[in-house]
């Protein structure tokens, strides 16, 4: 099913949840809401639902306006955080309850959720109740209850949050493949990035209620378009410096305080006579040597944190802070003078006040 948002507003008086959201969701494709809290992602997530109403704009499936459909006949499937499991019933009988709403067969229910239950693998933990099951079983089960209604559409609410990190990745494998292999379209809502960037087609970054971008993982961490998409996106996050660039002979250099970059002649046209501008790189784009290295620019260490295959190490240059990631070979130390370099083809520019990207608006 394809579904179409256009300019759908939602608000509470003075108090806006979301502003003029306008995105297209392909047939079959995975998309996740992505943005902190507040940010009107679940409120634009639940007016796909149908449990609230837009205040302006429109939701359409499949060319058709559902503004005023109400949400059990939409034919979609919802697996919130909380789980939502019946606590006196069966996993079973939590399995076919929303078939039972529908009047399905006796016949037909029990093959559904049969066939549902060994596509989980939760076929053995029919006859328990959710109390004896874990976190990780309990969530199988929430998702086993929205494929039993075999819907059009399946809305995901921060469903891994309650899992532990090791149980996270896990299911967050088991979801992405199942959507694959059932070709459900489905709106995934996440504060955290690394699920969305994992598991989603295409994300949909949204901050204080409106769009920020909405483009495939790949190009938000590459093409970010703004200061907010930059700082939100990638882990460990990206580095920012107000420096000006200049054009010397054809080489074009970023520089501040302490601070004297080469940048790519590309990326630094685009930046170059505008006056102070804002410079970001991620930690992983940059290099630490010694500091008796032949170039770089010089810093001193101010923390060195273990992150097992790298190091993430403080630099600090002039008052300024940068992070980079650095072999563990290397034995860097609290106090100890290095050198950083950069790829000066990963650089990002940023309008100081507008805090639009320079290479990509």
């Amino acid at each position: 099913m394809e579904v179409r948002l256009e300019n759908l507003t939602k608000k509470w008086g003075p108090v806006i949840g979301t502003e003029a959201i306008t995105l297209d969701i392909h047939s079959g494709e995975f998309v996740a809401f992505l943005g902190p809290s507040g940010c009107g992602k679940t409120t634009t997530l639940l007016m796909v639902a149908g449990i609230y109403k837009p205040t302006a704009g429109y939701v359409k499936f499949d060319g058709r306006i559902v503004n005023r459909v109400q949400p059990r006949d939409r034919n979609i499937g919802m697996v919130f955080q909380s789980y939502a499991l019946y606590p006196h019933m069966t996993v079973y009988d939590n399995l076919v309850f929303p078939m039972k709403l529908k009047k399905t067969p006796s016949q037909v229910m029990k093959e559904r959720a049969q066939r549902v239950a060994e596509m989980m693998d939760i076929d053995k933990l029919l006859d328990r109740k959710p109390g004896q099951l874990s976190g990780g079983q309990q969530q199988r089960v929430a998702l086993g209850r929205a494929l039993t209604k075999e819907p059009n559409l399946l809305l995901f609410d921060e469903p891994l949050s309650n899992l532990d990190a090791r149980l996270r990745l896990s299911m967050r494998g088991e979801i992405k493949r199942l959507q694959m292999d059932l070709g459900i379209t489905s709106i995934y809502v996440t504060h955290d990035q690394v699920e969305a960037m994992t598991m989603a087609d295409r994300v949909a970054v949204m901050k204080g209620g409106h769009l920020q971008a909405y483009c495939t993982p790949g190009e938000l961490y590459e093409e970010p378009r703004n200061l907010f998409i930059a700082s939100f996106i990638g882990n460990p996050p990206m580095n920012f410096l107000h420096v000006v660039v200049t054009e010397e002979n054809g080489a074009y250099r970023a520089r501040r305080e302490a601070f004297d970059g080469l940048v790519s002649a590309e990326r630094g046209a685009k930046a170059a006579g505008r006056g102070e501008v804002i410079l970001g790189i991620r930690p992983e784009d940059m290099a630490i040597a010694p500091a008796a290295a032949s170039d770089g620019i010089l810093g001193e260490v101010y923390v060195v944190e273990p992150l097992g295959r790298d190091d993430l190490v403080d630099v600090r240059i002039a008052g300024a802070s940068l992070h980079a990631l650095a072999d563990p070979g290397l034995s860097i130390r609290i106090g100890d003078p290095v050198r950083v370099r950069f790829d000066p083809e990963k650089v990002q520019f940023f309008d100081q006040s507008k805090e639009e990207s320079l290479l990509w608006a």
